[in-house]
């Protein structure tokens, strides 16, 4: 909308033709999107107080979250809200790429809102079932990976690129292109959901891996950048930059009301939707192998569930002391500050490792 605006403006005054830059717009966006969430935090926090949807926490976890039962959930809605208006005002509106990540990230959004109050709001300790959230995730996946498919111009846009290499392509097909996105966004959807268990553990590795993949969206849409760089060329993909800067800026101003000790928990509404906006980005701008990289520990609290119900179903005995894997570290004794820290620092160094990715090929 500002975009536009400002667009009509440069018609008489030059000036305004500044905006047409994505860069200073992903700037400005993540300001947008931190100022929206410092503004909006309080009153959603009073909010979701008023109504009671109070964090139930588990009996059998570490003690010490004993103190966390009755914290507000579903502070998940300040994010979507703060990434949706930003990326309305400064994205480009004709733009088919935000509008498919938009729709993915708050079409799964309201599946994690139903679940959240279902169990928080209606004391229903089961939520959404387990089928009825895959159906509701499966559905959104799907249908992005047809649009998708149809949306391709090129063989690139629906093959299966490897880091590393310039000239290596599988080429899917559009079935196997839809099987592929639906992995990359239900599984990443499910991971960011798995990791959020502690005070900003889940926020500040989305933060990062967002801010990382604003640089893989910039390349994929400059031809002169992702023909130097060995990156498949998606045109359009450049406005993905403004959707993923207002992932970041959100995500930083919720934490200020997430970190140590929380005022306010993400849930399932935000955590199921920004892992679905992560994954929708990654395929479009033909990085799922990077995501993996750079989410790796998104990857290991997902693997980490899973290795424990495998290994408890077929021999009895738990390979940790609890999963996801951060409660683990917290039975051995790390405080949870150090656990959060700590993968935050590993995560770094994850997404630097994943933007190497840009130069070793």
């Amino acid at each position: 909308m500002l975009l536009l605006l400002t667009q009509w403006l440069a018609e008489s005054i030059r000036a305004f033709n500044v905006f047409n830059y994505i860069t200073l717009r992903a700037v400005l966006a993540m300001i947008t999107a931190l100022g929206i969430s410092w503004m909006l935090g309080p009153w959603v926090i009073r909010k979701l107080t008023e109504m009671k949807v109070g964090q139930a926490v588990r009996t059998d976890g570490p003690q010490t979250h004993l103190v966390k039962a009755g914290t507000p959930t579903m502070g998940g809605t300040l994010i979507l809200l703060a990434i949706a208006i930003t990326t309305l005002l400064w994205g480009e509106l004709t733009n088919k790429y935000v509008w498919l990540v938009l729709i993915v990230t708050l079409t799964t959004g309201v599946i994690g809102f139903i679940d959240d109050y279902k169990k928080v709001a209606l004391r229903n300790p089961k939520g959404l079932s387990a089928k009825a959230k895959m159906i509701g995730q499966s559905a959104i996946a799907i249908g992005a990976g047809v649009f998708l498919v149809n949306a391709g111009q090129l063989p690139s846009h629906t093959g299966f690129i490897i880091p590393f290499y310039k000239e290596i392509l599988y080429p899917f097909g559009a079935i196997g292109f839809c099987v592929l996105t639906y992995f990359v966004i239900v599984g990443t959807s499910n991971a960011v959901n798995l990791t959020d268990g502690l005070d900003g553990l889940a926020i500040m590795p989305t933060v990062f891996v967002a801010s990382g993949f604003c640089i893989f969206a910039y390349v994929a849409g400059n031809a002169v950048f992702s023909r130097y760089l060995g990156v498949p060329h998606v045109p359009g993909a450049g406005e993905l930059v403004i959707f993923c800067a207002a992932m970041a800026g959100a995500g930083l101003g919720f934490l200020w009301f997430n970190a140590y000790p929380a005022e306010v928990f993400m849930g399932d509404v935000g955590a199921l939707a920004l892992g679905a906006g992560l994954g929708s980005v990654a395929v479009i701008v033909r990085q799922e192998i990077v995501l993996l990289i750079m989410g790796g520990v998104f990857v290991v609290e997902a693997l980490s569930v899973m290795i424990q119900v495998a290994s408890f179903k077929m021999t009895g005995k738990r390979v940790f002391r609890m999963a996801p894997l951060h409660h683990h570290y917290e039975l051995k004794g790390w405080k949870e500050t150090q656990v959060v820290v700590r993968f935050w620092i590993i995560t770094l160094l994850l997404v630097l490792a994943g933007l190497a990715t840009l130069k070793l090929r």
